[in-house]
């Protein structure tokens, strides 16, 4: 093998670099997607002298724009690829475990790429409780009409059960980190930028209820525990249940009932034709 056909990704020229991003981003296509000829004509050479700096090979090329956070094409994006590596991480081995080397090593992505992606380990972290847990999901079924009482709680516990139930694991094993070590700055980290979030979300619209009268005016956060304590807890504790010889689990959606009118016969207030 040549001497250039070993030339490393940190040797190609960072102006070959920038040339060929400029090239994807004018036709709208990944780097790996655009012509070396289209890349030397950004870069002002010609197509030899290219491929002279690349010792002779177009992996050159991908490795190097890789190496500087972008995907050349063929994968995922890198944030992506980072998410769901730290989300894998997170399921098997809890929140500790997702070191930004490890994360790197399993998106197949340097550490300076998830920086540049994230910003820190927090950022990242940030994005996969925003992807796996049920936050967004739960803010756009509080944001439109909710006249049904009944069909809200249903469609809130659904989206609960979503999250704590599906492959990887990431919001059951962020609740079991939080009830272990609640100290730990890493947890405080996530539940500080999301747990009020979630909570406000859900306050608001029960203060909304309490305010037409469809709910009893309690403490907001016994009633928000009232919703999503019955749930969280059948949930996490379900799949270790299912193990057990004589237990007979209802389906997911039989609980989801349940457990709604339940909070509904906690909490809601009758209209008057319906007292006794």
């Amino acid at each position: 093998m040549s001497k250039l056909s070993n030339l490393s990704a940190g040797a190609v020229p960072e102006e070959v670099v920038r040339a060929a991003l400029r090239a994807s981003r004018v036709r709208g296509v990944p780097v790996a997607d655009v012509p070396l000829l289209a890349v030397a004509e950004e870069a002002g050479i010609s197509r030899s002298t290219l491929m002279r700096r690349l010792g002779g090979t177009r992996r050159a090329l991908d490795e190097a724009v890789r190496a500087a956070g972008v995907d050349p094409g063929g994968q995922k994006p890198v944030r992506q690829r980072a998410v769901e590596a730290a989300a894998a991480l997170i399921s098997e081995q809890g929140l500790a475990s997702a070191t930004l080397e490890r994360v790197a090593a399993g998106a197949q992505c340097s550490v300076h790429s998830l920086y540049a992606a994230f910003g820190g380990r927090d950022g990242l972290l940030h994005a996969v409780y925003e992807r796996y847990s049920p936050i967004l999901d739960v803010e756009a079924v509080l944001a439109g009409p909710h006249h049904d009482l009944a069909d809200t709680v249903r469609e809130i516990y659904r989206l609960l059960v979503g999250s704590l139930s599906r492959e990887p694991r990431v919001l059951p094993a962020m609740i079991a980190d939080a009830l272990s070590r609640p100290g730990d700055p890493m947890v405080q980290s996530v539940y500080q930028q999301f747990f009020p979030r979630m909570l406000s979300g859900i306050g608001q619209w029960l203060t909304d209820e309490i305010a037409v009268g469809r709910i009893r005016d309690l403490p907001l956060l016994l009633l928000t525990q009232q919703l999503a304590g019955p749930v969280f807890s059948h949930f996490l504790m379900r799949p270790a249940a299912s193990r057990v010889p004589g237990v007979d689990l209802p389906t997911a959606e039989e609980a989801v009932e349940v457990f709604a009118q339940t909070f509904l016969r906690a909490v809601a207030v009758l209209p008057p034709a319906d007292r006794t």
